[in-house]
């Protein structure tokens, strides 16, 4: 295609130049206002690579504490609940790398973090997190190798926490969307939105 950017130098004639604050924000680890945010944070998603080029972009979440700051610098994440598919751990046993991005409900600006990681199942580790969650089996110890705040510019455009922008009540749920993949009959969202709900919840509590 004539439209399609191949080269960096290319790229780079449509964009300005970076600005003095945007290139001095970026941090090799973590300071102290990147570790409360963090250790007070419900909401993280956690991006990885696997050693066959596969992505993966995983959401985790918890009660303000879920994550921890270890004395080390590093982000130690548990890992909960989830459809046992386990691709994030896969990956990171296999390449040992990961990208995060750090959300606060109500906050236009972001975290985010990429580093190096490795799955652990150290006693001391396990039981640091908070006691509203039950033991996780393992967790994900991130060691931090750039760290900088992301501007509030998508959230502010998305208005993201804004209630009188969401129009979005005609989008399809997740039962509408699995019925499409897998080719069910329309008597069978309701079932299966039922069994959503319900997976949902049986899964919360085992935490």
């Amino acid at each position: 295609m004539a439209s399609r950017i191949a080269t960096i130098a290319e790229l780079r004639t449509l964009y300005r130049e970076p600005g003095k604050l945007v290139e001095s924000k970026l941090k090799t680890s973590l300071d102290e206002g990147s570790r409360r945010f963090i250790e007070r944070c419900p909401f993280v998603l956690v991006g990885t690579l696997g050693e066959d080029g596969r992505l993966d972009v995983s959401p985790r979440g918890g009660p303000p504490g879920f994550l921890r700051v270890l004395s080390d610098g590093s982000i130690a994440i548990p890992d909960l609940n989830g459809n046992n598919l386990i691709d994030s751990l896969r990956a990171i046993v296999e390449t040992g790398s990961v990208g995060m991005l750090f959300v606060h409900p109500g906050r236009d600006e972001t975290l985010r973090v990429n580093g190096s990681a490795y799955v652990t199942v150290d006693p001391e580790v396990l039981s640091g997190f908070t006691t509203d969650l039950r033991l996780p089996k393992s967790a994900v110890v991130v060691e931090p190798r750039e760290v900088f705040v992301h501007c509030a510019k998508a959230f502010r455009r998305a208005q993201l926490w804004d209630p009188e922008s969401w129009t979005f009540a005609d989008a399809p749920d997740a039962a509408s969307i699995l019925q499409c993949q897998l080719d069910l009959p329309d008597g069978a969202l309701e079932q299966l939105r039922d069994s959503l709900d319900k997976s949902y919840v049986e899964g919360l509590a085992a935490d």
